[in-house]
């Protein structure tokens, strides 16, 4: 059983992470780590962990845990997962790992030399859905792929959350742009070759809450729009020759709709829908994680992963500020 550690009680780790972890077949928590240990103890008692610490470091110099993870403000998760792959320990860090692509060379520097696993916690590379999506577009079942179009918003002006203060990392791109982009690479297996982009920040807070985004992938283009000023909605839709793909409720599985995928034909007389049901994405997470750090199987987001996806949240900002075409 791999044990982790928590650094820090935030909302995804009390809500969705922990749960999981403690679900998992292969991993367990074993430490809540926060700067107020009573908070510490309120969710260690919450899912009956054993251990809560004070401090994050004194978490990290302890051998009650192998692994951490990290749902901490963006603007810290270099500096976090640095500190935990030099304390030895796995890491296991919510996205966006990074602000910038080049910020990411000091944690590989320092998972290499530490010799851990480091990854950056994109669940939907976990779930069957997306596993299906790559598998149909592998077999050719929607003939030539021409377009992908999807769409992430939500609505959100609370001043006091993270993702509308700067300084925090945070801003609409950092935190839901990441996903048509890593699901769009991971299903395809391509990269994106220059960028168009319109980018709308909030007057009062500063952070950027529209995007709308054109890629050219060099056969094929991903074109989508994200917003944390919108109504509610998740859409992924690969367009082909033959027909097309769509997928529901692509990110937040089963949570904004079915987990489904449906298939399409060209003329539209036959589709299939491949159903999903309770896939558990953060669990899925969590076990192919463990996997990871034994080194049994499981393919998990590495870091140079993690680096191509950011180059292309980072070519999206250029283009943001330029007419015409920006490379990534």
């Amino acid at each position: 059983m791999l044990r982790f550690g928590i650094i820090s009680t935030a909302k995804i780790g009390r809500e969705l992470v922990v749960p999981a972890i403690q679900d998992a077949e292969n991993a367990v928590v074993t430490a809540i780590a926060s700067r107020d240990l009573e908070k510490a103890r309120a969710m260690a008692d919450r899912f009956s962990v054993p251990h809560a610490f004070g401090s994050y470091e004194e978490m990290l110099a302890s051998d009650v845990i192998d692994a951490v993870y990290i749902p901490l403000p963006t603007s810290q998760h270099v500096e976090w997962s640095i500190k935990a792959a030099n304390a030895g320990k796995h890491v296991l860090c919510e996205k966006p790992i990074a602000l910038k692509a080049d910020q990411i060379d000091a944690i590989i520097e320092a998972r290499d030399r530490n010799k851990v696993v480091v990854s950056e916690a994109f669940m939907v590379t976990y779930t069957p859905v997306w596993h299906k999506v790559r598998e149909l577009l592998a077999a050719g079942a929607i003939g030539q792929l021409k377009m992908v179009q999807g769409s992430f918003t939500y609505f959100n002006r609370d001043p006091g959350n993270m993702r509308n203060i700067p300084e925090l990392g945070g801003g609409a791109l950092p935190d839901i742009g990441v996903y048509p982009t890593i699901t769009t690479r991971f299903a395809t297996g391509k990269e994106p070759q220059r960028i168009q982009a319109t980018i709308e920040r909030d007057p009062e807070f500063g952070t950027d809450i529209y995007s709308s985004v054109k890629a050219d992938f060099g056969d094929f283009e991903l074109n989508f729009y994200i917003s944390t000023q919108m109504a509610n909605r998740q859409q992924m839709v690969f367009h082909g020759t033959d027909g097309f793909i769509e997928v529901k409720s692509p990110f937040n599985a089963d949570r904004w709709g079915a987990e489904e995928v449906e298939l399409t034909n060209r003329s539209h007389d036959g589709s299939q829908i491949f159903r999903f049901p309770d896939s558990r994405q953060y669990k899925l997470e969590a076990e192919a994680f463990a996997r990871a750090v034994a080194g049994t199987a499981g393919e998990v987001v590495t870091l140079e992963n993690s680096k191509a996806n950011q180059r292309f949240i980072d070519a999206i900002y250029r283009a943001a500020a330029k007419d015409g075409w920006e490379a990534v």
